[in-house]
């Protein structure tokens, strides 16, 4: 029964308020739009980033004279390895045949190609990791474990590695900057909506001190006088978090038009439907506990109770 009188005393409370309950929500609201906001840079920063290592590999070249079941055998120890997300195979005759593509308008290259009356090209393995940290791990593994050709020398002509490492550690580099710069601005946003909706909750509780003040007097328990502000700020951060939802609807709509080849193929709008419980989820429970957290220290601190 009492639990029952905090809730309907709590949504009357709201309503009573007007224009405290209005600010409330407003600023609740500018919150949910700001944790919303978070959400989709850190899905545009992740697909950017797993677009950019996706493009980055390591190539092991192989001596025109390697025979294919070697070359099969040490493909097979690489896909073993736990660091080692997928290795492609490239033959000497497709090697061959992108090389010409690649030369086609180049007709000199091509010319003495043919004059050599061979194919001088050996197979390649294209090598992509886990984590762009790994391939020094990978190249270590294919400098220990050599494999022979018949004539005693190792069957790995050259890898682009040490070609491709400037680039391979700036992206690193870049992938944990991003991520501590997305958890320092996670927690950045998060402290000042927790002191913004602190404040607009104290100012809430201040209008209705008298009425606190009563409740006090006949014995009330804390738990009763602060249950109905807080089922208040709940019910703000509800509000709030739907307000937030339903704009972030026709805003994602345009941006998924308007910016969808400037992100890279990336679809806000399509990222928001497809993943509209689990952003529901995060902004409806964070306009709660914002809401509750902030209402049960601001009556506990500010009136002493």
């Amino acid at each position: 029964m009492q639990l029952r009188r905090i809730f309907t005393n709590g949504a009357k409370s709201f309503m009573r308020s007007g224009s405290v309950s209005f600010a409330t929500v407003l600023i609740m609201t500018v919150t949910m739009i700001i944790i919303g906001l978070l959400i989709f840079l850190s899905a545009i920063l992740s697909t950017t980033l797993t677009s950019i290592k996706d493009k980055v590999d390591v190539n092991v070249y192989f001596v025109t004279n390697a025979a294919e079941t070697d070359i099969f055998a040490l493909q097979q120890r690489i896909e073993s390895l736990p660091e080692v997300a997928e290795v492609t195979y490239t033959s000497r005759d497709v090697a061959l045949e992108e090389f010409k593509e690649r030369h086609a308008d180049d007709q000199l290259t091509l010319q003495a190609l043919e004059e050599l009356g061979e194919n001088p090209l050996g197979a390649s393995l294209a090598i992509k990791a886990q984590n762009p940290e790994e391939y020094e791990g990978i190249v270590n593994f294919l400098a220990d474990e050599p494999t022979l050709t018949a004539d005693g020398i190792s069957i790995i002509d050259r890898i682009n590695y040490y070609q491709n490492k400037v680039v391979i550690d700036r992206l690193t580099g870049a992938i944990r900057a991003t991520e501590r710069a997305g958890a320092a601005i996670a927690i950045l946003f998060a402290f000042a909506s927790i002191v913004i909706v602190f404040a607009t909750v104290r100012l809430a509780i201040y209008t209705a001190r008298d009425e606190i003040g009563v409740m006090r007097l006949v014995g009330a328990s804390n738990a009763y006088i602060r249950g109905p502000f807080i089922v208040a700020c709940v019910m703000a951060g509800v509000i709030a978090a739907v307000i937030a939802l339903l704009l972030f609807y026709p805003a994602l709509w345009y941006a998924g038009k308007s910016l969808t080849v400037w992100l890279g193929g990336f679809n806000l709008f399509s990222y928001y439907i497809s993943n509209f419980p689990k952003i529901a989820g995060i902004l409806v429970g964070s306009g709660i506990v914002l809401g509750g957290i902030s209402s049960f220290f601001a009556v506990r601190r500010y009136l002493k109770v």
